[in-house]
């Protein structure tokens, strides 16, 4: 039994009792209009001809047949009803207005089941009778059809009946419409991700990397411009801007707040290429610059700028900014691909570890739990006291803590991403701080981030690298004090985590699943994974992305020590 039928026993009472107080409200006004109780009497003939229909609904002959003998009433009852009130009154046609209102009852019925074909004829047939019973019932010697306003209270209540029909008639239309032009969300994102598994496939190289990407355009700019650095930014949430890549002789250290005074944001709230005749970045030494910033739009939206600088004077002539442009419009929609895949794959990376996650700790978790508890019965009703038993099985519970604990790290590691408001260095920071003391221990860290942001991606990534070697320290290392460095500052980051632990004898990553696993990573997000012992004691695993920041005194950075 579907849901939809266990629900409509409950939409009976409701049903009954909407009926009742129409049923109610009809006589009451009846009672007013002809002051002659005798005529409730069609009050109770209404009744008794809608009861079928509210008995059996569902039933295909019983329904619409007590919904048309309701309309038949309500014509009779409101003809005599008018000619009741008319005894006495020049305006008795306005008695039909007693009971009218009652034909609201069947024509929402037949809306709310969709069935308006069958409220269009109920409409019918209840004008029917109202003409055959007016032209038959006499008053005063005159026909009721003469009687002041009745043919004008029947048309207006029958209109606004059909005009209610109309309305669900349309709106039903109109959703209908709308559900069988939108696929189902399942079914639509299938679609689309075979669509991109096809484009991927057919692409130079295969890939869909925003760096990878970025990097290559930067590559085709500079045969057709002059330049001595150049940036490909994109956005990241929170007003900021991040660098996918950068070529120059130095490190450019780019105003990327989109909320800034810059042609940086007027190129991205305009969509348009921006000059200027001074340069983009926060810290640079002076002298002739030319700026020149164009927007990638794919379609309607802006996915990313690049921004090329040169040191000399009025570099970007509008030749030069039409040959750019017409390499970035194709790299935009590239580019877009690019970031949308990246989205797609870390949401599927999310859930995934979600997944994991639930996994673990409602199947093997639980199951070791229970083996505890065994293990507890077990020790208190023991009938003899033998050592070595009792031995064994202590190790045994102290084997299970353990595993336990193990597996609640592993959840926290899973569940562990960064914050888009928090950064990376917080979540590294968590992390060590509750894996160090979970495993006994010292955590040092220094942290050294600044306000702007990296990809969302490479900070997944480097996050998971941190992770990693912590836990590779703390399960395999026999340290006693855990050193973890991270200092970003886009495009540049460095991860550094030492132990002074027995270290390991082979730096290689071949052999060394964790190892590999992290240069595998370090890799995707083309970053350097260094791996070397430390004096006198211990394993330093390192992790480089971009190249090393110029030291000065003008960093809008944030750093702590914390022992």
């Amino acid at each position: 039994m579907s849901a939809s039928t266990a629900a409509r026993p409950q939409t009976r009472p409701v049903a009954a009792a909407a009926r009742a107080v129409m049923l109610a409200l009809v006589g009451a006004l009846t009672l007013i209009a002809t002051r002659d109780p005798a005529q409730l009497w069609w009050i109770a003939l209404l009744a008794v001809a809608g009861a079928p229909a509210l008995l059996a609904p569902e039933h295909r002959l019983i329904g619409p047949l007590s919904r048309l003998a309701e309309a038949v009433v309500i014509g009779l009852a409101a003809s005599q009803v008018a000619v009741s009130s008319a005894l006495g009154s020049s305006v008795g046609g306005l008695g039909a207005s007693a009971v009218l209102p009652y034909l609201a009852v069947p024509v929402t019925v037949t809306a709310l089941r969709r069935q308006f074909r069958e409220g269009a004829v109920l409409l019918g047939v209840t004008a029917a009778t109202l003409l055959v019973a007016g032209g038959f019932t006499e008053v005063d010697g005159g026909r009721q059809l003469g009687q002041p306003g009745y043919l004008a209270v029947c048309a207006q209540w029958l209109i606004l009946a059909g005009l209610g029909l109309y309305a669900a008639g349309t709106l039903h239309q109109v959703m209908r419409v709308r559900a069988e032009g939108k696929p189902q969300p399942y079914a639509e994102a299938t679609r689309l991700l075979t669509q991109l598994r096809t484009v991927a496939r057919q692409l130079p190289g295969a890939t869909l990397d925003p760096g990878g990407i970025s990097e290559h355009l930067l590559e085709e700019l500079r045969t057709v411009a002059p330049g001595n650095r150049g940036a490909v930014l994109s956005a990241s949430g929170g007003g900021r801007l991040v660098v996918l890549a950068q070529v120059g002789v130095d490190r450019v250290d780019w105003e990327t707040t989109l909320d800034s005074d810059s042609a940086i944001a007027d190129a991205w709230a305009s969509q348009q290429p921006q000059t200027a005749a001074r340069s983009q970045a926060r810290s640079h030494a002076g002298g002739d610059v030319s700026s020149l910033i164009v927007p990638l739009v794919a379609g309607v939206r802006t996915v990313g700028l690049v921004v090329l600088e040169a040191d000399a004077a009025h570099a970007y002539p509008p030749p030069v900014v039409s040959r750019v442009t017409a390499l970035t419009g194709p790299a935009a929609l590239r580019l877009e691909a690019a970031l949308l895949f990246d989205d797609v794959r870390s949401l599927a990376t999310n859930e995934e570890r979600q997944r994991l996650a639930r996994e673990i700790h409602d199947g093997v978790a639980q199951e070791l739990v229970m083996v505890g508890y065994g293990i507890d019965n077990a020790l208190a009703y023991v009938d003899e006291d033998p050592k070595e038993t009792a031995e064994a099985l202590r190790t045994l519970r102290g084997e299970v803590t353990r595993v336990i604990t193990e597996l609640r790290l592993s959840l926290f590691e899973l569940r562990s991403e960064v914050d888009r408001h928090g950064g990376l260095a917080a979540a590294i920071a968590e992390y060590a701080r509750t894996v160090g003391s979970a495993g006994g221990l010292r955590v040092h860290l220094s942290l050294d981030e600044s306000t702007a942001r990296l990809p969302a991606a490479t900070e997944a990534e480097l996050l998971r690298i941190a992770q990693e070697a912590v836990t590779n320290a703390r399960k395999h290392a026999g340290a006693s004090n855990l050193w973890v460095t991270c200092e970003v500052d886009p495009p540049y980051a460095q991860i550094e985590v030492s132990d002074d632990g027995h270290g390991i004898g082979d730096q290689r990553t071949d052999g060394h699943y964790g190892l590999a696993i992290m240069a595998e990573r370090a890799e995707r997000i083309r970053g350097r994974l260094e791996i070397s012992p430390r004096h006198p004691s211990g394993t330093t695993v390192a992790v480089v992305v971009g190249s090393s920041p110029r030291r000065d005194n003008v960093r809008g950075s944030a750093a702590a020590e914390v022992e």
